[in-house]
């Protein structure tokens, strides 16, 4: 098994004033059942969410940029431009929380979808109180107040020379620059780092990152594994930079 120090890809930060707080998180609701749709836009405003629907993938895209949503819930099956599509085209300008909503329950429609940079998968059709818990998981692994220096904050924290891992305000520095990444990408990434030079097999991995309330495929470990390293392969070398990858896990060293 090939060894790693692992570092990551910078993204840009977000502009100055820009702003992910807000009095009510909003949700983009993408789907072309305009009853599904309403109904899940219920049961999310009875949880203080401010919502909004859209039935088709260009209409989602638009309002993606307009509404600037802290979370989208986006169904697969879509007139025109379908929900594979427009989480490409989401993903080409922000990291927002998604999660793919979809009747196609097979291991290979799921990991299409996370490899794509959805962040949960839920088949239909779904209890709304598992929904609803979902959508509050997700929101709270990702915090975009991550920006923050992590020399400020105390709590979850791994150094290395070239790598700053904080999960309590979710930030990467790397080489002194702010790294943009998935919660669950940061999540991982911190467990491997705060265990180095141990192997964890995808059980493991599956217990401690997504824990119980993981019902999916095992195979999402792998793919959230080929994200971290396909940005680890794009970042310029530091001093700590080793070649070669594993298979089912990253190894890092001190």
């Amino acid at each position: 098994m090939g060894r790693n120090a692992y570092c990551m890809r910078f993204r840009p930060v977000p502009s100055e004033g820009e702003s992910f707080m807000a009095s009510k998180q909003k949700i983009l609701i993408v789907d072309d059942d305009n009853n599904i749709a309403e109904l899940i836009s219920l049961y999310l405003t009875k949880e203080c969410y401010d919502t909004k629907i859209v039935n088709d993938g260009e209409e989602a895209v638009r309002e993606f940029h307009s509404f600037q949503p802290n979370l989208i819930l986006l169904d697969l099956m879509l007139p025109g431009m379908d929900g594979y599509q427009v989480c490409r085209e989401i993903r080409h300008d922000s990291d927002v929380p998604i999660i793919m909503l979809s009747a196609k329950g097979e291991v290979f429609d799921k990991v299409l979808g996370l490899e794509l940079g959805a962040d949960d998968y839920i088949i239909k059709p779904f209890d709304s109180k598992e929904l609803v818990a979902r959508v509050k998981a997700v929101l709270r692994r990702f915090q975009p107040s991550r920006t923050i220096p992590v020399s400020a904050t105390a709590g979850k924290c791994v150094e290395y020379p070239d790598l700053i891992i904080n999960q309590t305000n979710y930030s990467v520095i790397y080489q002194g620059r702010t790294v943009d990444m998935p919660p669950k990408e940061l999540e991982l990434l911190y467990f491997l780092a705060s265990s180095p030079n141990q192997v964890f097999t995808r059980e493991q991995l599956l217990d401690h990152i997504w824990g119980y309330e993981y019902i999916g495929d095992t195979r999402t470990v792998d793919v959230h594994i080929k994200r971290l390293r396909e940005k680890s392969r794009t970042m310029p070398p530091g001093p700590s930079r080793r070649s070669g990858a594993s298979v089912t896990s990253l190894r890092l060293k001190k």
